[in-house]
């Protein structure tokens, strides 16, 4: 049951990550022209050390378009990217918060050594402006409150995962 849920879930997630992707790269004229001259090449994003306990993630592979966006390859991905991101997923729960933080995740990347060095500033250098996009759909004011309220949930999650990260350590480190 389990694995036929992921198989109808995991497109969803594929496709709304990329949306999401998108929407940052958008935000900002330079990634869009970072990422246009390597219309047509692939890359593809594994998650090392995932935990056997949890299901598996879907292929993560995404074709950059002429736009200089990204479309995903689907669950197929492609057989041989142009450029393969790694990054450590053996504690997903400490991923998670980075991620909430903006931390960026450490990365190895392999390839093409041109789309690396652009994804790689890429990667140092966006973030998702969540204050100016609930400012566009609500207004200033509004905007200033939900931003308020959401970085404190942000916090609070951060720092229960942050909690859950480090029982997770303690409880791996005893294992035989």
């Amino acid at each position: 049951m389990l694995h036929s849920l992921q198989a109808l879930f995991a497109p969803a997630l594929a496709e709304r990550l990329t949306l999401v992707i998108n929407h940052v790269l958008g935000a900002e004229a330079v990634a869009t022209q970072r990422l246009r001259p390597h219309a047509g090449r692939t890359l593809s994003l594994a998650l090392n050390g995932w935990p056997s306990l949890l299901p598996q993630p879907p292929a993560l592979a995404w074709r950059v378009t002429p736009a200089g966006l990204l479309e995903w390859c689907g669950l197929d991905g492609t057989p041989a990217p142009d450029l393969h991101v790694q990054i450590d997923a053996s504690n997903p729960a400490l991923l998670v918060a980075r991620a909430v933080a903006g931390t960026p995740p450490a990365v190895q990347i392999d390839g093409d050594a041109q789309l690396a060095g652009d994804v790689n500033w890429l990667l140092q250098n966006l973030r998702w402006d969540v204050a100016a996009d609930l400012e566009r759909f609500f207004g200033p004011g509004p905007a200033q409150t939900l931003h308020r309220v959401g970085s404190a949930l942000a916090s609070a999650l951060r720092a229960g995962l942050k909690g859950a990260s480090e029982l997770g350590e303690r409880l791996r480190s005893r294992a035989p």
